[in-house]
């Protein structure tokens, strides 16, 4: 199987539900659709709904850091740019990017996953197929352009939004 550089979901429409009464989505719903789209990527390490009902292993998001870039209204239709940044024996780190179909950046997030045992919950070691499937993964994205807006933090000094 060819792994793409960098995962691209299908297209997301935006729901009437998601607008807020400033005429655009709502800021959650950016988090939503970072969400939708990378969901499109986890079977191809092994990960999603399948793995989660017969493994009874998951991932549960840690941390997210979403910058928002641009207004996404009701009719706009978007894809999902993921990309593997890091992981290690219990964690990864991706990089979304909301694409409206027209090709301008709506928003970014970097987001930190744990590895999770359904059965405590509790965090744990990947199995050596999913850590296997990473490996290749991150190969194929280390290919890309490390995002500009990877590893920041909230300050009043950042300039680059």
């Amino acid at each position: 199987m060819t792994l793409p550089a960098p995962h691209i979901s299908t297209l997301i429409d935006v729901r009437p539900e998601w607008v807020d009464y400033n005429g655009h989505i709502n800021m959650a719903y950016y988090a939503v659709i970072m969400d939708l789209g990378g969901d499109q990527m986890y079977p191809l390490i092994g990960l999603g709904e399948t793995y989660a009902k017969t493994q009874h292993h998951t991932s549960y998001t840690a941390e997210v850091h979403i910058c928002y870039k641009r207004e996404l209204k009701l009719g706009d239709r978007v894809r999902v740019q993921t990309q593997l940044l890091d992981f290690d024996a219990k964690r990864m780190v991706l990089f979304h990017e909301i694409h409206h179909e027209d090709g301008w950046i709506a928003a970014t997030a970097e987001e930190l996953l744990l590895h999770i045992d359904m059965s405590g919950p509790r965090v744990v070691p990947f199995p050596p197929e999913i850590t296997e499937k990473l490996s290749a993964l991150k190969e194929v994205h280390a290919t890309l352009p490390r995002p500009a807006q990877a590893g920041r933090s909230i300050s009043l000094t950042n300039t680059a939004a």
